[in-house]
């Protein structure tokens, strides 16, 4: 079951995004009377699941899931349709418009994915407002237990102060990406600040290492569950635990400390049950556990007890519309940071890139509006991003070719421009390959 739910939102945004973008060049096509001949969802090679073609267009889905597209007449494109191009032009052809109009319709695909994007930010503004814990409330630092981040030099408790500058005024679910894409965080510990400087590769020692949060928050150890091996069948479930051997515990990591400085031992501990404070007993194994599996609290438990204050703003549709822009221009901005990086060898982050397998995993395994609208948004500017590339083949390299013309004006003749889709093709069909074999790599090495 829980495949096909992440199958199903997979497809639903894919198809929606699709359909988005190719609408995008069909509406400007359609405007100045260019004929739009196919409109695909998916790819129909040799033949397509449906189709029906009403008026001048053919509208249809394909079976081969690599995108979609709109053929449009007297383009060179993904067609290399080369009987037409052949023949005379005729004024219902993309070649005999100008090349303004021309350039709007190649820009118009990448336009509704930005578009899209904004607005899905706005109203995931509006719907879900923001909830975050103000850094400030985090008086005891933050949890870090991640290697990589162990080894840069973090430690829990420590308060982050700013990131590149920016100075850091929540925790919330943008925290740990804005560290993957910083240089340096600014930190306090033990009264003093330090800077930490954040190596360039990364990126690719985090991918060496099992997936999870950079920086967490620091939570209680709550009694998830007695084993029955459990010595220590004094305990229950939901006790949460206060003092062990005479130490305040107000943390998990702090508990784990301190159990592993008692191995072996029986130790007086006090737990929090039934909202009372009850003293106990317990064994301590020689590895420095006590049998039992941590219990996870939410952010309404962890409130509750009193160990944060979790904010929720919720906006009013006019509020929204500048916060969703503001949203949408961070994730724009550090897509264009990921590329960055990922165009840099020094970084490594080129081994992270990931094809279908890769998008697909991003997807939740139960159902989550909040999440699909999120991951949605940030795909499509994904999208739109990696279209705008000047590449032949893509958007970005037909509005390369059509810029050139109308500064230079002189068009590029249709051989050269037959010619440089074969090489866009190339370099498409190897990123492709790159992509989905990086998929297939970490598949079987599990990393």
């Amino acid at each position: 079951m829980d495949i096909v739910i992440k199958l199903s939102q997979f497809l639903l945004s894919l198809s929606l995004l699709i359909i988005l973008h190719e609408l995008g060049h069909f509406i400007p096509a359609k405007l100045f009377k260019t004929r739009v001949e196919k409109f695909y969802l998916f790819f129909d090679v040799k033949y397509s699941l449906l189709k029906k073609k009403i008026g001048e267009t053919e509208y249809g889905i394909g079976w081969l899931p690599l995108g979609g597209y709109v053929k449009i007449s007297g383009m060179i494109d993904e067609s290399m349709d080369k009987e037409q191009m052949s023949l005379p032009p005729q004024p219902w052809e993309f070649r005999s418009k100008p090349a303004w109009q021309r350039l709007i319709i190649m820009l118009g695909g990448v336009t509704v994915n930005f578009i899209l994007a904004f607005i899905i930010y706005i109203g995931m503004a509006f719907a879900y407002g923001d909830t975050y814990v103000a850094n400030a409330d985090l008086k005891d630092g933050v949890l870090i237990e991640n290697p990589v981040m162990l080894k840069a030099g973090f430690k829990t408790g420590d308060k982050l102060i700013s990131i590149d500058g920016k100075k850091v005024e929540n925790f919330d679910k943008e925290l740990n990406m804005n560290i993957i894409m910083a240089k340096q965080v600014l930190i306090e510990r033990n009264g003093q600040q330090q800077t930490i400087n954040i190596p360039n590769d990364f990126v690719d020692q985090l991918s060496k290492h099992e997936k999870g949060l950079l920086v967490g928050i620091r939570v209680p150890f709550a009694i998830g569950k007695v084993t029955d091996e459990s010595p220590n069948q004094n305990l229950k479930t939901k006790d949460l635990i206060l003092s062990l051997n005479g130490e305040k515990v107000k943390y998990f990591d702090e508990a784990k400390a301190v159990l592993a400085n008692n191995k072996g031992k029986t130790i007086p501990a006090v737990v929090l049950r039934d909202l009372k404070e009850t003293p106990i007993t317990v064994k301590v194994s020689n590895e420095g556990t006590i049998g039992v599996i941590a219990g996870a609290l939410d952010m309404a438990s962890l409130e509750k007890l009193g160990y944060y204050k979790v904010s929720t703003k919720n906006y009013s549709f006019f509020e929204s519309i500048p916060v969703g822009l503001t949203k949408g221009k961070d994730q724009l901005v550090g897509y264009g940071k990921q590329l960055k990086m990922i165009f840099n060898p020094e970084t490594k982050a080129y081994k992270q890139v990931g094809g279908f397998a890769a998008i697909f995993n991003i997807f939740p395994s139960t159902w989550s509006w909040e999440v699909f609208w999120s991951i949605t948004a940030l795909l499509s500017i994904m999208l739109g991003v990696m279209n705008l590339l000047p590449i032949p083949a893509l958007d970005g390299g037909h509005v390369m070719f059509l810029l050139y013309e109308i500064i230079s004006g002189r068009k590029p003749s249709d051989k050269f421009l037959e010619n440089a889709q074969m090489v866009g093709f190339v370099l498409l069909i190897a990123l492709l390959l790159f992509a989905n074999g990086n998929d297939i790599y970490k598949a079987i090495v599990g990393k």
